[in-house]
């Protein structure tokens, strides 16, 4: 039984199960006069691939002994596909057509049958995988094959290698390498610009924006006589070629965006290729910013009518963020200098030794540990804040709380306008109350968040050591603080709760070997 998939959807598998996913580069399978699909280069490519496939299965190391026993058990491969718009290009072809989705079909069929061919082949010579009797091959009448497309893979009966052949990845960093486009995508746009991490610099948070252009689009413009550099500007601001006069009309339809398609057509293709893949396929069905719940209900239905395994769902803009962007809608932000506050000037340096208290208390992410040192003069200098057998976000974000924490009242020291005391008590009155996905404690007693832990602890240690007690700016917490069992997540011995690295509540926690949220569902399996 299949127990989950990778992240990306598209390889459904056992309990200890591995992916093994290559894929071939369709745009280089095309006939060098543009006349038709090169067969023969494409029966090479998929045999070969198969074989390399089959080949790393047995040898990689796979340091778990669980997942080295089971892969070798099914030899689980899939060979998948990339660059399809570029083959369309080649061909002169519109994506979002009927002709586009028959030799949807017709590749895959090819690949898919070709590759079950050689996986055969391979069996001959080096037996086949060892649950090949009690899997679906052995029974050609099996159940599993009445919702199929009658081909070859699925109705030789001979022992096959490798227990799945086919799965279509999204392929979108390799297809960068491979300068094709990705999958069985549209092109995003001809010419974009890719936001991806930088290299560190100073504060690590830089962005590096790499400029691609589609190398189909040139190829044929030059050929068909259309290229110029005023035309690459125009395509690298906009990103299509719709509208723009020095395009003939025939092309501008063939040279189509994922933005200008309509959805059902995302589906439509999607569908096409799953018919002759044994695992699933990955595909974004793009959606305009306009676009709604209705709209998003529509395509799933469409998508588990027509056969799709499953279905990605992206509306444009959707994010704060996007990694692909075209230079008309690429915001240009001006760089923000990063101050220099731990500089002799504006942070005051830490004596060798100081001392302080550490409170231990019970938040929603774990049993806490905050200290606060205070110096000779008896005012608060620096908190640290670690939790217990905590998650590692967890643990990063209590760092960076305690770091924060810290060098506003350093920064406070080297001010004559303010005395860390007021810093501190600003920073109880901001802090605290501020809430997550669960509590714990009640009355008084309830903790909020690690945030609001924090608030408790240096409004008590203010209490302390204050003569005269201001309770309109914050208040002594008594710290015997439980979980409340009727309130909030109740975390056994063995659960350990994080915070969600998507939503950023409290549910993020590590159960039967996979991390995920209770919030908002996202999965790290």
């Amino acid at each position: 039984m299949i127990e989950s998939t990778n992240p990306c959807g598209e390889q459904p598998l056992w309990p200890w199960d591995a992916c093994n996913l290559g894929s071939i580069n369709l745009g280089k399978s095309v006939l060098p006069d543009g006349s038709g699909v090169d067969w023969e280069a494409l029966r090479e490519y998929t045999r070969k691939a198969v074989h390399f496939l089959d080949n790393v299965v047995q040898t990689n190391p796979y340091t778990v002994e669980q997942i080295y026993d089971q892969v070798h058990k099914v030899r689980r491969i899939g060979l998948g596909v990339m660059g399809w718009a570029d083959m369309l290009f080649k061909l002169k072809i519109v994506y979002n057509s009927e002709e586009a989705l028959k030799l949807a079909e017709k590749v895959m069929q090819f690949i898919n049958d070709e590759g079950h061919k050689m996986s055969e082949e391979l069996a001959e010579v080096r037996e086949p995988f060892p649950l090949w009797k009690e899997s679906i091959y052995a029974d050609k009448n099996h159940p599993s094959f009445k919702g199929r497309e009658t081909c070859y893979a699925y109705s030789s009966g001979k022992p096959i290698r490798n227990s799945t052949i086919t799965t279509i990845a999204p392929t979108g960093t390799i297809s960068i390498i491979a300068d094709c486009s990705s999958g069985i995508e549209p092109v995003f746009a001809l010419a974009y610009i890719h936001r991806a991490k930088g290299d560190g610099g100073k504060t690590g948070m830089e962005m590096r924006y790499l400029t691609i252009a589609n190398q189909s689009f040139e190829t044929v413009a030059r050929e068909q006589g259309f290229w110029s550099e005023d035309l690459a500007k125009k395509v690298m601001d906009h990103g299509s070629v719709n509208g723009i006069e020095e395009v003939p009309v025939e092309w501008q339809k063939v040279f189509v965006t994922a933005g200008e398609i309509e959805p059902q057509w995302h589906v439509k293709m999607q569908a096409a290729f799953q018919k002759f893949t044994d695992n699933a396929v990955s595909k974004t069905i793009n959606l305009p910013n306009s676009a709604g719940v209705d709209d998003i209900r529509t395509a799933y239905l469409m998508a588990w009518e027509t056969g799709c395994n499953g279905i990605t769902v992206y509306r444009d803009g959707s994010k704060t963020t996007q990694v692909l962007n075209v230079s008309s809608t690429l915001k240009s932000k001006t760089e923000e200098s990063v101050a220099e506050l731990e500089s002799q000037d504006t942070v005051a340096s830490r004596p060798m030794v100081l001392r302080g208290r550490t409170y231990k208390m019970q938040t929603p992410v774990g049993e806490g540990f905050i200290t606060i040192n205070r110096d000779s003069g008896d005012q608060p200098f620096e908190v640290f804040v670690t939790i217990g057998k905590g998650g590692m976000h967890t643990m990063a974000d209590a760092e960076a709380m305690g770091r924060l924490v810290s060098l506003s009242l350093k920064i406070a020291r080297s001010s004559k306008a303010v005395d860390p005391k007021t810093i501190a008590q600003k920073i109880v009155s901001q802090l605290r109350g501020i809430g997550g996905a669960s509590t714990v404690g009640f009355g008084k007693s309830r903790v909020m968040s690690l945030a609001d832990a924090i608030a408790k602890a240096l409004s008590e240690d203010l209490a302390i050591n204050e003569s005269v007690w201001d309770d309109s700016t914050s208040e002594p917490i008594p710290l015997n603080l439980t979980f409340n069992g009727n309130d909030g997540i109740q975390p056994s011995a063995s659960t350990y709760i994080d915070l969600c690295p998507d939503c950023g509540q409290a549910a993020f926690v590590y159960e039967e070997g996979c991390k995920k949220c209770y919030s908002c569902g996202y999965s790290m399996c």
